[in-house]
């Protein structure tokens, strides 16, 4: 009830990798139920529909797959809430680009907007990922200054822990031992640069990495990047 009354004739938008769309469905299922994700949920991507959302683009509409060209568009719109969510691989490019225009120019303006990349950006880009996230981030802020409404709250979360051993399967195989060795530590420096930056450009920055240090044992699946219902919910 108090989720339903705070979004009331709110447009949210909630942008990024798996784990941001886990914070969207536990957002879309508790606008309609008191309960929490089943593993079933928090596990499935690309579904049709999702506790009376819908897929509107990408997903199974398409070619299933853990590419960096991988598209997934999720809403959920009841008599008085409307939320979106665009799955993105990198904090800015051409398909981000075309998103914020989408914004710009749809029906409604955002009232929020909650976003973060980081782990494909450090993971599946080559030789340039760190360079070309540092790039990106400067190019994100700045240009939802010239999209986003005086109005709309933007935040960007920092990325949550990951664990020791990652076999989440965004990465490929054989990239996943050497994201086991780095990417704890590759994390937590994206988090500090993608916070300045947020701040520098006078937007709102929710420290979940620090929320859930030391959660990972109860909370972290065993992937080594996905989190649990309750993490969630919290």
């Amino acid at each position: 009830c108090e989720v339903r009354q705070l979004l009331h004739n709110q447009f949210v938008v909630i942008m990024g990798d798996s784990v941001q769309r886990a914070v969207y469905k536990d957002l879309v299922l508790l606008l309609q139920k008191d309960c929490l994700l089943s593993s079933s949920q928090l596990k499935a991507k690309g579904e049709l529909s999702f506790e009376q959302d819908v897929l509107l683009e990408g997903g199974r509409w398409e070619r299933m797959h853990n590419g960096t060209h991988y598209r997934e568009v999720r809403q959920f719109r009841s008599g008085h809430h409307l939320v979106r969510f665009y799955f993105l691989t990198r904090a800015y490019s051409p398909y981000v680009e075309d998103v914020l225009e989408h914004l710009l120019r749809g029906e409604h303006a955002p009232d929020l907007v909650i976003m973060n990349s980081c782990l494909w950006d450090l993971t599946r880009y080559g030789e340039d990922s760190w360079p070309s996230y540092l790039r990106n981030l400067e190019s994100l802020f700045g240009r939802l200054h010239h999209v986003l409404p005086e109005s709309c709250l933007f935040v960007w979360n920092t990325a949550m822990p990951v664990g020791d051993n990652i076999t989440s399967g965004f990465i490929p195989p054989e990239l996943r031992a050497t994201a086991s060795l780095h990417l704890k530590i590759q994390v937590i420096e994206a988090n500090f640069y993608s916070s300045a930056e947020a701040q520098k450009q006078g937007f709102d920055v929710l420290d979940l990495h620090f929320h859930f240090r030391r959660h990972t044992e109860k909370h972290l699946q065993p992937d080594g990047v996905h989190w649990n219902e309750c993490a969630h919910r919290h």
